[in-house]
């Protein structure tokens, strides 16, 4: 079985971005190297701040969903 990831990354900026993955290092490796989102290039390195496993893809994605409509304030709280 699959796993399925949602996580937050700290850029260097101090913007935090959220994905989704089924390889947490890898994709914190490609947001790294830039060739992760659009969003996170130009603002490497980036820290991993926050993880969550989930069985399906579909319960993962409505999770980052969620963590998207956070306020900043909010996704302090979570991560901390």
């Amino acid at each position: 079985m699959t796993d399925h990831w949602v996580y937050v990354v700290e850029c260097s900026d101090g913007t935090f971005y959220t994905g989704y993955t089924t390889d947490v290092d890898r994709r914190v490796a490609e947001h790294d190297a830039g060739n992760g989102a659009k969003y996170t290039r130009g603002r490497t390195p980036v820290t991993l701040r926050h993880t969550e496993r989930f069985e399906s893809k579909s319960a993962a994605m409505s999770r980052e969903y969620e963590i998207k409509q956070l306020r900043r304030a909010e996704k302090e709280r979570l991560i901390d």
